[in-house]
C-alpha cells in the first residue's frame, strides 16, 4: 500500500502490538483508579460517615470494600497479576458507583464511573496480554505440562 494511505488504513497490530496496547490500558486505568483509592484512604474518617451502605454492611465496611477494589485490585491489574480475578471487584465497584451510589444523579456525575466500568469490562474480555505476570505464569504452567 502506498505510504500516504498507511496512516488512514493501518495494518492490524500483531500480538505484541495488541499486548502493548493492553498493557498501556491496564496501567492507565489502574493508575487512575488507584488515585481514587488513595484519596479514600487519606479521607477515610470523613468518608466513612456518609459512604454508600452496600447491602446493609454499613458505610465503613462498604468503604473498605471500595478501597480494596480501587487500591488493591488496581495494583494487581497494573502489574498483570490475576487480572481477570482482580477486575471483577473493579467492575462491581464501578457498577455500584454508576447505578446505585447516585441513582438520580445527572449523566454528568455518572460519566466517569461509567467510563471506568466500560474500560474494565473491555480489559476483562481482552485478558492481560503478553506483558503481564499472568502470561509468565501461563507460560510456566504450559512448559510443565508438555
Amino acid at each position: 500500500m502506498q505510504r500516504r494511505f498507511s496512516f488512514l488504513f493501518p495494518a492490524p497490530c500483531g500480538p505484541n502490538g495488541f499486548s502493548m496496547i493492553i498493557l498501556l490500558f491496564r496501567l492507565m486505568f489502574g493508575a487512575m483508579l488507584l488515585y481514587h483509592g488513595v484519596e479514600k484512604i487519606i479521607h477515610f474518617d470523613e468518608l466513612s460517615l456518609h459512604f454508600m451502605n452496600f447491602a446493609g454492611l454499613g458505610p465503613k465496611f462498604s468503604l473498605i470494600l471500595s478501597i480494596f477494589a480501587e487500591a488493591g485490585c488496581s495494583i494487581a491489574l497494573m502489574i498483570g497479576f490475576l487480572c481477570r480475578l482482580s477486575i471483577l471487584p473493579l467492575i462491581f465497584n464501578m457498577f455500584m458507583a454508576t447505578f446505585f451510589a447516585m441513582p438520580h444523579a445527572p449523566y454528568k456525575m455518572m460519566e466517569l464511573p461509567l467510563i471506568y466500568l466500560l474500560g474494565f469490562v473491555i480489559l476483562y474480555l481482552a485478558g492481560p496480554g503478553k506483558f503481564s505476570i499472568d502470561y509468565l505464569i501461563r507460560e510456566r504452567l504450559d512448559q510443565e505440562h508438555t
